[in-house]
């Protein structure tokens, strides 16, 4: 039997499956987009008062640091600058007198006529560069005027990252702890002096200190490693030029 096709009957073709399966995944992307969406509005106007309340926190305490900064801390940072340059004065005259001196340091750690000395600006004005210096300077006075315990006190108070003036600082720990014949404590920090900020200048100078501490502790091998290290590091320095009488002295006390 013959077969016909009805007339404006049209043939349906099936979409292809990729077609539908993508369309599927697009809207299962969507409704979880949505979903998420949904959450997070519910979850912003459930916690909006405590949300809020944290971001005038954060933006209290930052204008707190800066108005903390330009009203409190600079002024103070200023007036500290201003009255370190006493005491600065009687320091720099002691250390350049040719005769003893202890008066002027002590005028120098005390102040005098209403002015504040090192000790009164470490003090009232501790948390300031000017206080921190405050610190060294009263430590290596009160290492001038031989009162080791207060000079270790307040050297160990101050800090810096300078490359002069934090071994400077250590070292004069170690002087004061060697002036006290307490001489494991100035090995210890003439070790901490020489290994802090290595240079030219004070490196060779605390190991020498170092090593001649270390002899009399009668370690003789530390003091000759010590004492070799300014040969073969700091050949250029000063105190290069006679080491090698000091690496002899070393071998021959083993």
């Amino acid at each position: 039997m013959a077969t016909y096709k009805k007339k404006g009957q049209k043939k349906i073709k099936n979409a292809p499956i990729e077609q539908v399966e993508e369309h599927s995944a697009t809207a299962e992307v969507f409704n979880s987009l949505d979903e998420t969406a949904s959450k997070s509005e519910q979850w912003i106007e459930k916690y909006q008062k405590p949300l809020f309340s944290s971001l005038v926190g954060i933006v209290v305490v930052i204008l707190g640091y800066i108005a903390y900064n330009s009203y409190v801390l600079e002024p103070k940072e200023q007036e500290a600058a201003n009255e370190l340059s006493f005491p600065k004065e009687n320091f720099d005259l002691a250390i350049s007198a040719t005769t003893p001196s202890d008066s002027i340091f002590s005028l120098a750690l005390n102040g005098s006529n209403g002015k504040y000395g090192f000790v009164d600006i470490a003090d009232k004005y501790s948390g300031t560069n000017a206080g921190n210096l405050a610190n060294y300077y009263a430590g290596i006075s009160y290492l001038k005027i031989n009162d080791y315990k207060n000079a270790i006190f307040y050297l160990e108070k101050f800090s810096s990252s300078d490359a002069l003036l934090a071994p400077a600082a250590l070292g004069a720990i170690g002087d004061a702890f060697a002036d006290l014949n307490q001489n494991e404590d100035a090995l210890s920090y003439y070790l901490k002096a020489a290994n802090t900020q290595p240079n030219a200048s004070t490196t060779p100078l605390y190991l020498l200190k170092a090593g001649n501490t270390a002899l009399d502790l009668n370690d003789a091998a530390q003091a000759e490693e010590l004492f070799t290290q300014i040969k073969e590091q700091y050949s250029e320095s000063a105190l290069a030029n006679n080491i090698e009488m000091h690496i002899n002295k070393a071998k021959y006390a083993k």
